[in-house]
């Protein structure tokens, strides 16, 4: 891929992320793709959390600008049954850990262009993260092979992202919609819309993804995918810095909190979570969209469990990170861990098992 490409790819969403928040979206919250789910659970009423309920928009336009780009250049290829029920588990697990930082790795990086230094302490945890994913990489970690499957599987993440644009534009009277707060605060929907549709396209074509960035570039020393988020960066600073919504330091910034250790930790348990899923949420989005279902399943988990973030109290605000939300990250952490080391023991024992059968059969 045409490092050219990724730069340019990474300066057009590091555009689109300022100009949402010039139309209307939250400062330092053009773009968040665990934020948005949490909105989306919120507007169908999985959590009654009234300051963050909102049909996104963005959010079916990434699966559909990922659909689009991938009948285009035929590569739409329904597929599926990678430990499916696993995935979704670990889809809640990583929502639940990013709320505790108030973001996903995409916010992180706008946030971290928008002066907000406790996304620095954010972008620490997160490769610390996906550091300890590569050692379970390493040494054999996989959810498995997925396979072909039949159309119908595919198209659910398209079809889901055509039932949210339908109810945001209906916007029938059992939908919730924050009056206040974050939610209350969104782009246009054709704004929205749009730029969802156009990021979706891009990252489906330079398989943009933040953890793929940093695990490539531990591993295999490979800054390709890299530069994309570094040109996110340059591009919604320049652009923050411009339209005057650039302010540089820990404390009063939109939407976050200066816990420190826990900004450290969630993210550190979002990057370890998402090495072990294979892509960053906004990766998923953009998997949905190409006939994974696997994937979808995932976007499933993240939404699922952004609302039982709300609903026992785990997830962060302004005002700090709340008891059961410390508690709940390092619950998080430890499953990760856990699921981590058991896949590795699974492997072997199935290695194992497949040398006696040879064995055998030569006897």
């Amino acid at each position: 891929m045409d490092r050219k490409k990724m730069l340019g790819a990474g300066l057009l969403v590091g555009v689109l992320g300022v100009l949402l928040v010039l139309g209307g979206n939250p400062k330092n919250m053009g773009v968040c793709v665990v934020c948005f789910l949490r909105d989306i659970a919120g507007a169908l009423g999985f959590h009654r959390a009234a300051i963050v309920q909102n049909i996104r928009l963005e959010i079916p336009g990434f699966i559909l600008g990922s659909f689009i780009a991938s009948l285009m250049f035929k590569e739409f290829r329904p597929r599926g049954g990678s430990s499916t029920i696993l995935r979704f588990f670990m889809g809640a697990l990583v929502s639940i850990s990013a709320l505790v930082f108030l973001g996903c790795p995409l916010r992180m990086i706008l946030r971290l262009a928008g002066g907000d230094l406790n996304a620095f302490v954010g972008l620490l945890g997160f490769t610390s993260g996906i550091a300890i994913g590569i050692f379970f990489l390493k040494r054999g970690f996989t959810l498995g092979r997925s396979y072909p499957q039949p159309q119908v599987p595919g198209y659910t993440g398209p079809a889901f992202a055509v039932f949210l644009i339908i109810l945001a534009v209906l916007a029938p009277a059992f939908i919730f919609h924050s009056e206040s707060g974050p939610g209350s605060l969104a782009a246009p929907l054709v704004y929205s819309l749009g730029a969802g549709l156009l990021i979706g396209f891009i990252a489906q074509r330079t398989r943009l993804c933040m953890v793929g960035g940093i695990r490539d570039m531990i591993m295999f020393k490979d800054s390709h995918l890299l530069l994309g988020f570094v040109a996110i960066f340059v591009a919604a600073l320049v652009g923050n810095l411009v339209t005057g919504n650039f302010k540089l330091g820990f404390v009063e910034q939109p939407i976050a909190h200066s816990n420190h250790f826990y900004n450290y930790l969630g993210m550190l348990a979002t990057g370890l979570g998402a090495a072990l899923l294979g892509g960053c949420p906004l990766r998923q989005l953009i998997l949905a969209g190409e006939g994974d279902s696997d994937a979808m399943v995932t976007v499933m988990g993240l939404i699922v469990g952004a609302a039982v973030a709300h609903n026992f109290g785990l997830a962060a605000s302004g005002a700090g990170v709340p008891i059961n939300g410390q508690i709940a990250n390092w619950i998080v952490l430890a499953l990760l861990v856990t699921i981590g080391f058991s896949a590795r023991a699974t492997m072997r024992a199935t290695r194992t098992k497949t040398i006696n059968a040879g064995k055998e059969v030569k006897a």
